[in-house]
């Protein structure tokens, strides 16, 4: 059974930083592209990183500079850090691998993430 599980959520202020993880058990993120996604209350989820097989990284430009993703395949875990976090980044945050090649998709269930002073 495939599961995804993000922790590190919380409540901070303004300005400050969080680390989420999400740690997979029943695939190994070596041969998966991993994302990270949010989902503000009334909002559409939207992406907020991504890293893929070979390497490479994106984020869209609300996050870029902010955030950083990471993995350590041995771990079989991938990171997101979150910077001189605001208001507007407060979501649930989801952990997503994909492989379009096997067809497979994984979602997690998701990490609370509130930023208020």
């Amino acid at each position: 059974q495939v599961q995804l599980v993000e922790s590190g959520g919380g409540l901070v202020p303004p300005g400050r930083s969080l680390r989420l993880s999400c740690a997979a058990s029943g695939i190994s993120f070596s041969i998966y592209n991993v994302g990270w996604y949010r989902q503000a209350p009334e909002k559409q989820r939207e992406w907020v990183a991504t890293t893929t097989i070979p390497g490479t990284i994106n984020y869209p430009d609300s996050v870029k500079g902010r955030f950083t993703i990471s993995r350590d395949n041995a771990k079989n875990t991938v990171y997101l850090q979150m910077n001189d976090l605001k208001p507007e980044d407060t979501a649930v945050y989801y952990c997503r691998a994909y492989n379009v090649l096997i067809g497979s998709n994984y979602w997690g269930r998701g990490t609370q993430v509130t930023v208020s002073s």
